[in-house]
């Protein structure tokens, strides 16, 4: 490279010294390196469904386009999509939101972004409890503020305990992140659980709560999943709810998230959407609505096929020696604690020191795939996922068995 070339370069930003690449981005990168030297993968790692959008949103999707509905619109939104996911709301939380209480994002991904975006200050504490979804900590990082990582256990079902958060609580903290159901343990707060956190930040109202609660449609118990603001209202302004379309109804590609709050920050997040991406699609605008005014047919018809590939990798991943899977209650990842395996000595003589050499184990000799533990703050475990066929589980099962089977111990 010449000098010219090198001046002509941009210099990068010292955020960016702070922000990762996504570990899932890492893997998908490695799955492609294998695939293009012809050789034969099983991805557990998928983390959207595998099945089409449906048939009704697709098809509200093109009569929006053939209606000329392409055009610029509100950075909060259309009319009727605004009315869809109020709709939605009401009918999951129990509280009546106004317009004003309410954005709209490029997927809740992008939601979350921009909340810290608008919120954090250099310095702000945000508490994440650990198994955490992969990119909260460097959100928080690259927009200056400093996650602060709590662990949970098995015996509290991998969940924020009311004491474990009390102590985590300092003067500088901003936020408090609940993910339910959990990426990747599949953890649901219950009614309960969520009672007890709120008596702590009744103490604390300084504290805000982010609820990602993008799976709560994808969950195996009561319906509909918990939510903080339903067990107590009296946080309402509190709770920043985020949500969208992606997991539920198969729409992952079509990126719309949507977000409700306190109308300060809502606002706030819909100026930053001005002066970023302006609005979300139009046409997807349209298919969102069509599947928040739906009928549940395709998520009771999905959430029971789920179901019964849940079962299958949990008691497959459950015979294999050293494995700990967890049931998830919602989601679609088995969340396996792999810690007995570690200390085991490959056949190339590596001795497993950590999650990524035994995913690399795994790859190498079954071509089976997994995201490491401590891509989730939590090493020793490995995360799978179940939207893939019923025989593609029972291919990697057996996979895994097979690496396992290799090591000594």
């Amino acid at each position: 490279m010449t000098l010219f070339e090198t001046l002509r370069m941009p210099v990068l930003a010292e955020r960016m010294s702070r922000v990762k690449e996504s570990p899932s981005s890492r893997v998908a990168d490695r799955v492609r390196a294998f695939q293009a030297a012809g050789r034969e993968v099983l991805p557990l790692t998928i983390g959207e469904p595998d099945f089409d959008t449906p048939d009704h949103v697709k098809d509200a999707a093109i009569a929006a386009i053939r209606a000329g509905e392409t055009k610029y619109t509100s950075a909060n939104g259309t009319p009727a999509l605004r009315k869809a996911i109020i709709s939605r709301l009401r009918r999951k939380t129990g509280q009546s939101y106004g317009a004003e209480e309410m954005c709209l994002g490029g997927g809740a991904k992008q939601l979350i972004f921009l909340a810290f975006v608008a919120t954090l200050d250099e310095g702000d504490e945000v508490i994440v409890p650990a198994p955490y979804w992969v990119s909260y900590p460097d959100m928080v990082t690259v927009n200056g503020g400093r996650p602060v990582i709590v662990g949970t256990t098995a015996a509290e079902g991998y969940k924020l305990t009311p004491g474990r958060l009390r102590e985590a609580i300092t003067d500088r903290t901003k936020w408090v992140v609940l993910n339910t159901p959990n990426n990747p343990t599949g953890a649901v707060y219950g009614e309960e659980e969520l009672r007890g956190l709120a008596d702590v930040l009744r103490a604390h109202p300084h504290v805000s709560v982010l609820c990602d609660e993008i799976y709560d449609e994808i969950n195996f118990g009561a319906r509909p999943v918990p939510s903080a603001v339903t067990v107590a209202p009296d946080l309402r302004e509190r709770v920043f709810l985020v949500n969208g379309v992606s997991k539920a109804y198969a729409m992952t590609g079509w990126r719309i998230g949507y977000g409700a709050g306190a109308a300060s920050l809502c606002g706030a997040i819909g100026t930053l959407q001005s002066q970023s991406s302006s609005c979300p699609s139009s046409v997807s605008q349209a298919a969102a609505v069509a599947a928040l005014d739906g009928g549940r047919e395709f998520i009771d018809r999905t959430v029971r096929i789920y179901t019964e590939r849940r079962d299958l990798l949990v008691a497959g991943l459950g015979e294999i020696d050293g494995l700990r899977p967890t049931v998830p209650q919602g989601g679609f990842y088995v969340w396996t604690d792999a810690s007995a395996l570690m200390g085991a000595v490959t056949p190339s003589g590596v001795t497993l020191a950590s999650d990524a050499e035994l995913a690399e184990h795994f790859l190498e000799t079954s071509g089976v795939v997994v995201i490491t533990g401590d891509s989730y703050g939590f090493p020793g475990h490995f995360r799978a996922s179940f939207a893939l066929s019923s025989d593609t589980i029972r291919e990697a099962v057996a996979g895994l068995a097979h690496s396992v089977s290799l090591l000594r111990r």
